[in-house]
């Protein structure tokens, strides 16, 4: 069924669509994780370290961050280089690094040295100027060994007193398996002296998030998904922003299907069941049939109800039998 935007738009009080899920810096909400892995960023960039790391879980936002990042380093004393895709071997990451920085490839006469020194050079012109060069790599954790090895060489270029180049590693958490694990990235790994991880939101922080992406989208402060709506989202998503915005956008829909103002828990229930990645629990019923009862079946509002009987029992027993 095709859904008429401006009309779904309208419904709501929207501008905009809120819960895209292509990182837009417009829509960025700095949860305290979010907050605290920028200012690990900030300060070790201003400090003069050469390597800093970010991970994180899939979809809690680092792609996002990356993007702010570089809006934040633009206006300072930094160069930025931002790879988005680091699936590439090693020249073809030095390659990608010098045409960030404007440079003409290699020819045939010039040789890959002649390309690395001519890189080398680069730099230290623009350390001249009082330029700091930072390489940003999203996605850190696909790159091979051999690049991540070529990476941490490029870092080799200093003065008497400091390194030309800087690099920020963000990845998923796979990133810190391999480093933590395999013996050949132990010197990459000695490198990294400031690291930091983005963990999903609290419940607190869905609630606040969702209401942010809402203003921002035109939404006026309006409660349009409603406060139970919002914790139910949560405990589907488990906090990660990316599933929060997958079952938001489409409670959304759901409550325009149902010609409904505000999302409600059965709009949320309809979201979850059409997302994958999102586990559905069925609420249970407990049979309390001593023959086949289980209390590692039993939630601790059932538990209680079933103690509550079982002393009442007591109780009447010892009544009948002074």
């Amino acid at each position: 069924m095709l859904i008429d935007r401006t009309m779904y738009l309208n419904h709501f009080g929207l501008n905009e669509l809120p819960f895209k899920i292509t990182p837009d810096t417009d829509f960025l909400f700095l949860s305290a994780g979010l907050q605290e892995a920028m200012n690990v960023v900030l300060v070790a960039l201003s400090t003069g370290e050469v390597f800093v790391k970010i991970t994180g879980e899939v979809g809690t936002g680092k792609t996002l961050l990356c993007r702010q990042l570089l809006a934040t380093l633009d206006q300072m004393d930094f160069v930025t280089c931002y790879i988005l895709n680091p699936l590439m071997g090693p020249q073809d990451a030095y390659k990608a690094f010098a045409d960030e920085l404007g440079l003409t490839l290699p020819d045939e006469s010039e040789g890959f040295q002649g390309f690395i020194k001519r890189i080398n050079e680069h730099l230290l012109m623009l350390h001249g100027q009082g330029k700091k060069v930072v390489l940003l790599i999203d996605e850190a954790q696909s790159l091979s060994d051999a690049t991540l090895e070529a990476i941490r060489l490029m870092t080799n270029l200093e003065t008497k007193k400091q390194k030309i180049l800087q690099v920020v590693l963000v990845g998923q958490t796979e990133l810190d398996v391999r480093l933590n694990s395999q013996h050949n990235l132990r010197q990459l790994q000695q490198r990294i002296s400031f690291s930091s991880k983005v963990p999903p939101l609290s419940a607190q922080e869905t609630e606040r998030y969702i209401g942010h992406r809402l203003q921002v989208a035109g939404g006026q402060g309006r409660e349009i998904i409603a406060h139970r709506a919002c914790r139910q989202i949560f405990r589907y998503s488990r906090g990660i922003p990316r599933l929060i915005n997958v079952l938001s956008h489409k409670a959304l829909l759901a409550a325009f299907g149902t010609g409904d103002q505000q999302v409600s828990p059965k709009h949320v229930q309809l979201a979850a069941k059409d997302t994958d990645g999102v586990q559905v629990s069925q609420r249970w019923r407990p049979n309390l049939s001593l023959t086949n009862l289980s209390l590692t079946d039993l939630r601790w509002t059932d538990g209680l109800m079933l103690l509550v009987i079982l002393l009442a029992g007591l109780y009447w027993w010892w009544r009948m039998h002074p």
